[in-house]
C-alpha cells in the first residue's frame, strides 16, 4: 500500500472534520486512515512491553506503519495541516515521532506542550475502546481542570487524528487510564538541535522505564484527575 493512500489530505475536508482558532488553534478528524489498511497496521504496530511514548525506531515496526510515519511526515501533508491552522509551511520544521502501545494512569496530566514543538499531530489506532471518557483527549481552557473541556472529547479509535499548534494555552490532557491506547505522535520541532535532545531524552527514559517500569506505574497509579505538569 502507498503512503499516500494511507494518509489522504483530502480526507481533511470531511464535512465531520472540527477546525477551531480559539482559544488555540486545533482540528479534529475522523476517519483519517482506510478500513483496508487496519489489519495490516494492526498486525505492524510495535510490541512495546513498557508503558508510554518511546522515540520511533522503524526496525520495530512492520512496513505498513512505516509507511503511515512517512506519510505524516511528509512536507506535503505537513504544510496542508499546517495551512487548517494558520501556521505557514509547516512542512520546514524538523519532526520528532514517538509512539505508544500502553499507559499507566500517571500518563494524560494536562500540559500544554513545551516551547520547542509548533505543532503536534495524534494518530490514534486502537481497534475498540471501553465505554467511559477514561483515556480520552480533551482540549481544555484550564490547566487544572480536565472537565473544562472546549471541544468533544476524542476516543483514541483507529483512524481518528487531531493536530494542534503549540501556545502558552494549549491545555490538553486526559483521565488517568491503564493499559493499551495505541498512538503515533508527531511533533514539528523549532529546530534540529531540539530534535536530537528530545531523541537522546526519550532513549534514556526508555532505558528507565526497563528497569523501573514498576514503580513508574506504582507511583502513578493514584494521581488526581486534574493533575498537571509543566513543559
Amino acid at each position: 500500500m502507498l503512503a499516500a493512500t494511507l494518509l489522504d489530505p483530502a480526507r481533511l475536508d470531511r464535512p465531520d472534520t472540527l477546525i477551531r482558532n480559539e482559544p488555540f488553534s486545533f482540528l479534529i478528524a475522523h476517519g483519517q486512515l482506510p478500513e483496508q489498511a487496519r489489519a495490516d497496521l494492526d498486525r505492524d504496530f510495535p510490541k512495546y512491553t513498557g508503558a508510554g511514548f518511546f522515540p520511533y525506531d522503524e526496525k520495530e515496526c512492520g512496513p505498513s506503519i512505516r509507511e503511515l510515519v512517512a506519510a505524516i511526515t511528509s512536507p506535503a501533508f505537513a504544510s496542508a495541516v499546517g495551512a487548517k491552522l494558520g501556521i505557514e509551511n509547516l512542512g520546514q520544521y524538523p519532526t520528532l515521532v514517538t509512539i505508544c502501545r500502553h499507559l499507566n494512569k500517571r500518563h494524560g496530566t494536562i500540559h500544554t506542550d513545551s516551547k520547542s514543538k509548533v505543532a503536534t499531530a495524534l494518530a490514534y489506532l486502537n481497534p475498540s475502546w471501553h465505554d467511559t471518557s477514561d483515556g480520552c483527549l480533551r482540549f481544555l481552557a484550564k490547566i487544572d481542570d480536565i472537565d473544562a473541556a472546549i471541544a468533544p472529547e476524542v476516543k483514541p479509535l483507529y483512524g481518528e487524528f487531531v493536530v494542534f499548534k503549540r501556545a502558552d494555552n494549549s491545555f490538553h490532557g486526559h483521565l488517568p487510564y491503564e493499559g493499551e491506547r495505541r498512538v503515533i505522535q508527531v511533533a514539528w520541532l523549532t529546530s534540529e538541535e531540539e530534535k536530537l535532545r528530545k531523541t537522546q531524552r526519550g532513549v534514556a527514559t526508555r532505558f528507565f522505564k526497563k528497569i523501573a517500569g514498576g514503580l513508574d506505574r506504582r507511583f502513578g497509579a493514584g494521581r488526581d484527575r486534574n493533575a498537571a505538569h509543566p513543559d
